[in-house]
C-alpha cells in the first residue's frame, strides 16, 4: 500500500523521527562574470513547526541552515552594495528580524554552525525579506543570475530573505 507507507514517512518526518538525515547537506553553486560561487550548507525540515520567531528567534544569530556552518566560497571579488567581499571560503550567518534582516559575511569557516564570533565579521548587510504565499518545507539557498549580478537567496515556510550582488 503505497499511500500507507507515503503516510507514514510524512508523518515520521512532522514527528521528528524521519529515517534517515534530518538536515542533509547541499550545494547551490554558479557562475557570474567568471566568478565560481559555491554555497554549501544543512538543510532543515519545518517538520510541522513554527519556524521564524520561535525555532529560529528573532534578533538572534541565526547560522542560516543546520549543523556545520554554511560556508559562501568565491574565486573572485564579489560586491553586495558597497561591500566588497575578497576571493576566499566564509561563513554566512543572519539576524532574523520581524521584518527586518540582517547578512552576516564572517571570515571564519569549517566550525560548527553554532560557533559564531562576532570579531571576525566581515561585514553586516541589511537584506530584503519577503512573505512567500506557498509553504516551504525544507530550508532552501538560490543563486539567480543575470549578467554580472546575482541574488543570493533563501527560503525557508513561507519567508524569503535576499540580497543582491555584483561580480565586478
Amino acid at each position: 500500500d503505497v499511500d500507507a507507507v507515503a503516510k507514514d514517512f510524512a508523518d515520521r518526518e512532522k514527528a521528528g523521527k524521519a529515517l534517515g538525515v534530518l538536515s542533509p547537506r547541499d550545494t547551490v553553486r554558479i557562475e557570474i562574470n567568471g566568478a565560481h560561487i559555491l554555497i554549501d550548507y544543512g538543510r532543515p525540515s519545518a517538520r510541522g513547526r513554527t519556524i521564524f520567531g520561535n525555532v529560529v528567534p528573532w534578533d538572534s544569530v541565526w547560522r542560516t541552515g543546520a549543523n556545520a556552518a554554511t560556508q559562501l566560497t568565491t574565486d573572485k571579488e564579489i560586491q553586495f552594495g558597497q561591500v566588497a567581499v575578497p576571493p576566499g571560503t566564509y561563513s554566512i550567518f543572519s539576524v532574523p528580524g520581524n521584518g527586518k534582516w540582517l547578512l552576516i559575511i564572517n571570515s571564519q569557516h569549517g566550525q560548527w554552525g553554532t560557533n559564531y564570533d562576532q570579531a571576525k565579521d566581515l561585514a553586516r548587510i541589511p537584506m530584503e525579506v519577503k512573505p512567500m504565499d506557498e509553504f516551504l518545507e525544507r530550508f532552501t539557498f538560490e543563486l539567480p543570475s543575470q549578467g554580472t549580478e546575482g541574488i543570493l537567496c533563501f527560503k525557508w515556510e513561507h519567508t524569503q530573505a535576499s540580497i543582491p550582488f555584483t561580480v565586478p
